[in-house]
């Protein structure tokens, strides 16, 4: 079971369900033990699935070959609280004392590859500096997010005042670890128009619900259905790498489907919900019984209402064929980019060494005004004209003109005309929820689905996660808010996940982002709605410089450039409950980060 369908067949398929001695027993168990079952209805049968005590583990020391045991430091070489990224001849290993006790795990985060000794060890564990990703010290195990897989642990003991850590090769090689998932086991009376957990959405909070419910020992079926005709791809690289290969960002190759036994339906969409009878109906009439429904179905992007809208080469980037297009047409080419969002802005930023001429418009003053502050935009806006981007702020498009079908120029309500080639537009986005109306889900007046802080929705056993909802957050007093960042739709989904299987896991989780620009990165923790003021430390013309974004004397955020790990430390802050007073941060010592939430 599992891969990718472009269609489903009407094919049953029946597997025998074999429960162990030791989970026969825990059948009998009290509701309120530990390991009482759940009991879920599948076809009018009730089917118990247990919570395990203890995660399934696999001994990494099995094959002799493949371990490496080498000396990397002596006992007094590390303080309490310290970090040190050790060679064991084979590989690289990150040691850390903590407490008094040693740890040894991979040291580049599976993300994108940071080394971890540059960033925050906090609380039992270590923080990404690049994009917030954290790690447990003790297992290895991803805690917060973005990224998919886990840390290798390894053995770490002490002779002589050595520190010894022993080690798999291979593990040092990969630097990841892929946790172990159950297969699907309970598929007996399923026929293909059934399933237990239905995923409305393939992009991250649709993909880390599926991983986490099969990490978790979930043996029934799962099925995730996408309209895009890929498996699940890293988004975020669309904009800020422009030329990638789908191979290059796909987060699963074909065959993890297939083995953890994710089906993934692609080319497909829901067109309606029936909460009642719990069951998902399809553009094309095929419907599909659930027991458990997560919706993802992330947002659809704004469209441009002025005239000539329909030409030929204007683009939304929602796909890895829309970014290698643009990047083809924009080839020596004019490029016009609407919207300096985040995804305009980097758009921008990647085709100024590709195109002739690269303009942005838009309707604010300077660009990220509202998310950034005023001067944080600013010294942007100079260094992308740094970079030949010419911007036409405060004003929007009368006319998209074309010449054989095909653009030709962009007019302004200014009055000025644009030549252009290929437009990209990046006006925002819209929940995509439209098909949700009528199902009786909760839905707010802009269209988002509002859910708990188990991302439940009003409809017991459907809940919902990603760039499509409202939620509570906890460091902003459990103010209803979206988030349609990578790192939170991570978070949304594997909360969800948890609470399918009814753990009662509260999302405590703190907003981390950043985008990426002419080789340098702005990080991004917390959440800056409605902020009154900026304290700034550092230099703004130099881009070497940490913002923080306070309300009513308390920081609320904070953003940085050159300026690492200082928005990871400040996030670890923020996750361990403590709040932070503006007036810590106007005096420019920086010392009340230290040794705080840890």
């Amino acid at each position: 079971m599992g891969g990718c369908f472009s269609k489903p067949k009407p094919v049953e398929v029946k597997i025998e369900v074999v429960l162990p001695e030791k989970e026969r027993a825990k059948e009998e168990m009290s509701p309120n033990g530990k390991a009482s079952p759940l009991v879920y209805k599948v076809n009018g049968t009730a089917r118990h699935y247990h919570l395990e005590e203890h995660p399934i583990s696999i001994n990494p020391y099995q094959n002799v070959k493949d371990v490496v045991e080498a000396s990397v430091c002596h006992v007094k070489d590390l303080e309490n609280g310290q970090m040190r990224e050790v060679d064991l001849g084979c590989g690289k290993a990150l040691l850390i004392k903590e407490n008094g006790d040693y740890y040894a795990m991979g040291h580049k985060c599976p993300h994108y590859g940071a080394p971890l000794v540059k960033g925050v060890l906090s609380k039992g564990r270590v923080r990404c500096p690049w994009h917030g990703a954290c790690f447990s010290i003790g297992t290895g195990d991803i805690e917060d997010f973005p990224g998919l897989d886990s840390l290798p642990k390894f053995q770490v003991k002490i002779e002589k005042e050595k520190v010894y850590i022993r080690a798999s090769k291979q593990a040092l090689l990969t630097q990841r670890r892929t946790k172990v998932m159950a297969k699907c086991i309970s598929l007996s009376n399923y026929n293909i128009s059934s399933t237990n957990v239905l995923i409305i959405g393939a992009g991250a909070a649709g993909l880390v619900c599926a991983e986490t419910l099969r990490q978790e020992g979930f043996s029934d079926r799962i099925v995730m259905c996408t309209m895009d005709r890929h498996l699940p791809y890293d988004r975020p690289k669309l904009s800020k790498s422009m030329d990638s290969h789908l191979d290059q960002i796909t987060l699963r190759p074909k065959e993890f489907f297939r083995t953890n036994d994710i089906e993934v339906l692609t080319e497909t969409q829901v067109a309606a919900v029936d909460i009642k009878s719990k069951i998902a109906v399809f553009k094309d009439g095929f419907k599909m019984d659930y027991n458990k429904l997560l919706i993802a179905t992330g947002n659809t992007p704004k469209a441009l209402s002025c005239k000539g809208k329909e030409v030929e080469n204007v683009f939304n980037i929602r796909t890895p064929e829309d970014a290698n297009r643009v990047v083809k047409l924009a080839s020596s080419k004019n490029a016009v980019i609407v919207g300096a969002s985040f995804l305009g802005m980097e758009v921008a930023a990647y085709l100024t060494e590709k195109a002739h001429s690269v303009s942005v418009v838009e309707l604010e003053e300077v660009p990220f005004k509202k998310f950034f502050g005023e001067k944080v935009g600013q010294a942007l806006m100079k260094m992308f004209e740094s970079n030949r981007v010419k911007f036409y702020m405060q004003t929007e498009v009368s006319e998209l003109r074309e010449q054989e079908g095909k653009l030709k120029e962009v007019v302004l309500k200014s009055g000025k005309v644009l030549r252009a080639d290929v437009c990209v537009i990046g006006i925002g986005a819209s929940p995509a929820t439209g098909f949700l109306k009528q199902s009786g889900i909760n839905i707010d007046s802009k269209g988002f689905i509002v859910v708990n802080k188990m991302m439940q929705t009003n409809i017991p056993g459907v809940f919902a996660a990603g760039d499509a909802v409202i939620f509570p957050l906890a460091l902003r007093n459990n103010k209803k808010v979206n988030i349609p960042h990578w790192q939170m739709a991570h978070m949304h989904g594997r909360i969800a996940a948890l609470n399918m299987l009814a753990h009662g896991t509260e999302i405590s989780t703190v907003p981390y982002l950043w985008t990426a620009v002419f080789g340098k990165s702005i990080r991004y923790a917390g959440h800056g709605e409605g902020f009154d003021d900026v304290v700034f430390q550092g230099d703004l013309d130099e881009l070497k410089f940490v913002a923080f974004y306070t309300k009513n004397e308390e920081v609320i955020a904070v953003a940085s450039m050159n300026y690492d790990p200082i928005v990871s430390k400040v996030a670890e802050v923020m996750a361990s409950g403590r709040a932070i007073r503006k007036r810590d941060v106007e005096t420019g010592d920086m010392s009340w980060l230290t040794g705080k939430g840890s």
